[in-house]
């Protein structure tokens, strides 16, 4: 008996991006379209657009004014503070965002927006401290704690050291990205000059480095997409760059990756920034020993690439 072959899935088409338009029209960069929108420099039908990610409708005008004023920045809506008490606050970091300083003139971070916005809600004398136990990347979005009191300092860095921590990562991967462990050891300098694992680059000589460090990412598929897989990291360990390494060390690099992709040869697929979202949090209260897990939806721009890559059937 013959079958009737099934059409292979293809992606649904949806329209362009607002940043994508913009670089259409400028020929700039991802980073620099997407900053035009968040500055307030682009209109869709004359009403300013920050999300670079918002979809343009057939037919509407979009007009990039690259010397309009620029809005205000480093603002924080009161809907990214997820959890706050005296000791810990728990923050939806937004993409774009550094977490803290690095070099000097570098402003609007996640600590300075927190602070701010924590004063405008509580008042000028609140005491808005804060220490740093962990980062996330300039372009990663998601969940982050920050200590307010040195003992919840202390104790939040012990566990992070530990790793003791519930972390959970969504991210957007090239490829078909199958379920698997990876275990590696990350030095700064693979070979190559960039982050990595030892002995992926170049055949390892001797004992691993003392200074190699022991990390391990539990990947698990959760959607197949076009061209590309939408996939949950699971860290047992938190080391720089741990995910977007891995990934790419084993040949599904993220969408949007800029870095640790030069030797990937599959199509590659575009994005304003990496596909990655820490979208869940979990560790004992530094006071009350309580188990807390905290979980944010991915952001609009996430979402949007997504949905762009769905599979479909027609």
């Amino acid at each position: 008996m013959l079958r009737r072959a099934q059409p292979a899935p293809k992606a649904r088409p949806v329209e362009p991006t607002v940043a994508a338009v913009v670089r259409q029209q400028t020929g700039a960069a991802w980073s620099r379209a997407r900053t035009l929108c968040t500055q307030g420099r682009v209109t869709v039908n004359g009403q300013r657009c920050l999300d670079p990610a918002s979809r343009v409708p057939p037919g509407a005008e979009v007009i990039v004014d690259e010397h309009a004023p620029k809005l205000r920045t480093g603002v924080l809506p009161e809907s990214a503070i997820v959890f706050l008490d005296r000791d810990v606050v728990v923050v939806d970091k937004p993409p774009g965002m550094l977490s803290i300083r690095y070099e000097p003139g570098d402003k609007d971070t996640l600590v300075d927006c927190t602070r701010t916005l924590l004063r405008r809600m509580r008042g000028r004398d609140f005491d808005s401290g804060l220490g740093v136990v962990h980062r996330l990347d300039k372009e990663t979005s998601g969940v982050m704690v920050f200590a307010r009191t040195a003992e919840a300092l202390r104790n939040l860095a012990m566990r992070f050291r530990a790793h003791d921590i519930e972390r959970v990562y969504h991210a957007i991967a090239h490829g078909m990205v199958a379920a698997q462990r990876i275990e590696t050891h990350l030095v700064l300098d693979r070979g190559d000059g960039l982050r990595g694992s030892y002995g992926h680059f170049r055949r390892p000589r001797g004992g691993i480095p003392p200074e190699a460090k022991l990390s391990v990412t539990h990947i698990k598929p959760i959607a197949p997409l076009d061209g590309a897989t939408l996939v949950e990291c699971r860290l047992e360990t938190g080391r720089q760059h741990q995910i977007r390494i891995h990934l790419s060390e084993v040949g599904h690099p993220l969408v949007g990756e800029r870095v640790y992709i030069r030797d990937y040869s599959g199509r590659k697929i575009e994005a304003m920034r990496t596909m990655l979202h820490a979208r869940v949090l979990g560790f004992l209260h530094p006071r009350t020993g309580q188990r807390m897990s905290f979980e944010r939806e991915a952001p609009d721009d996430f979402r949007a690439m997504l949905e762009s890559l769905r599979l479909t059937h027609r």
